[in-house]
C-alpha cells in the first residue's frame, strides 16, 4: 500500500537533480517545464515518478497546498533542532 503522507513529504522536499532548474524544489518548477516533460516524456526512476505526481497535482490546482505542506515541514524541522 502506498504511504501517501511519506510520498508527499518526499515530494515537497525533493529538488531537481539536473537541467536548467537543478537544485530547485520540485514544487517550485514552472508549470511550463512540467508540461514540457509531459509532452516529451518524463525521466525514468524515482525522479520521473515525482515529476509525474507534481505535474498531476499542479495541473489539478494543488500547488498552494504543496507549498503550505513544505512550510509546515520546515517549521516542524526547525522546532526539532
Amino acid at each position: 500500500m502506498l504511504d501517501n503522507t511519506n510520498t508527499l513529504k518526499k515530494l515537497v522536499t525533493a529538488r531537481m537533480p539536473f537541467g536548467k532548474y537543478k537544485g530547485r524544489l520540485l514544487f517550485d518548477l514552472p508549470a511550463a517545464y512540467l508540461i514540457w516533460f509531459e509532452k516529451t516524456g518524463f525521466p525514468s526512476g524515482a525522479i520521473g515518478e515525482q515529476l509525474v505526481l507534481m505535474y498531476q497535482l499542479k495541473m489539478d490546482g494543488n500547488g498552494d497546498i504543496l507549498r503550505q505542506l513544505h512550510k509546515q515541514l520546515s517549521a516542524h524541522s526547525a522546532q526539532a533542532d
